[in-house]
């Protein structure tokens, strides 16, 4: 299986990418710059290959144009890449350009990213997109705080739902999936093992044909919308 993984240089992007190069698959480990892919992926070792990927670039025709010269196809997106918890901000007074921000990579970066990459994607036998998302995102439990962060999450959900009907009579399945509270850079101390938070995408990232699409979880259990 061809599998891109989205700020895969650190944190949970890297933990998925290790445990999807340890189950066969051949990883396309991405970061903004040329130099942390190449280390990420001497440092992941077997079947991992380096990209420069950013994904607030308006044109992403190189990249397209390396996937398709080199496997011809992609098998499985997962849209890691995220910035901006912003905690110390409220909706009522937050400043919009940092919500404009966020969201050119939490959601625009990830919608354009599908977009360019769906002919690869149709070309796949079994094919997978999994949105990385945060049960902050709930509408159904949502309270105040973080107001970016929460959001963009919110719209890449909306996405997430619109593509799989969309995508459906191509077979391809496309889910969120909240990792939970993961001890990362962007998480902080306290929470959970990293593994444990990767394992739930891995697992819609190897969903068999078939499987759920259009769906919102975590360690492969449905959360409320």
């Amino acid at each position: 299986m061809i599998t891109l993984v989205t700020g895969a240089n650190r944190g949970i992007g890297r933990e998925v990418s290790r445990q999807l190069a340890a189950a066969g698959h051949t990883v396309l480990v991405t970061a903004r710059s040329a130099k942390a892919a190449e280390e990420t992926a001497r440092e992941l070792g077997r079947d991992t290959v380096p990209l420069r990927l950013d994904v607030t670039a308006a044109d992403l025709a190189g990249v397209v144009a390396e996937v398709d010269e080199r496997y011809g196809r992609l098998d499985i997106l997962v849209n890691n890449a995220a910035i901006t918890y912003d905690t110390w901000q409220r909706a009522v007074e937050a400043d919009l350009d940092v919500v404009r921000e966020a969201a050119e990579t939490n959601l625009y970066g990830p919608w354009r990213l599908i977009q360019t990459l769906l002919p690869l994607l149709r070309r796949s036998e079994h094919p997978r997109i999994v949105n990385v998302s945060s049960e902050a995102a709930s509408l159904t439990n949502m309270g105040g705080g973080t107001p970016a962060y929460n959001a963009s999450k919110v719209g890449l959900n909306a996405l997430t739902r619109m593509l799989a009907a969309e995508l459906r009579g191509d077979g391809i399945l496309v889910n969120a999936v909240c990792p939970g509270w993961v001890a990362t850079d962007m998480g902080g101390p306290g929470g959970r093992p990293v593994a444990d938070g990767a394992a739930g995408i891995v697992w819609a990232a190897t969903l068999p044909d078939g499987g759920p699409t259009g769906g919102f979880f975590r360690d492969g259990r449905p959360l409320p919308w």
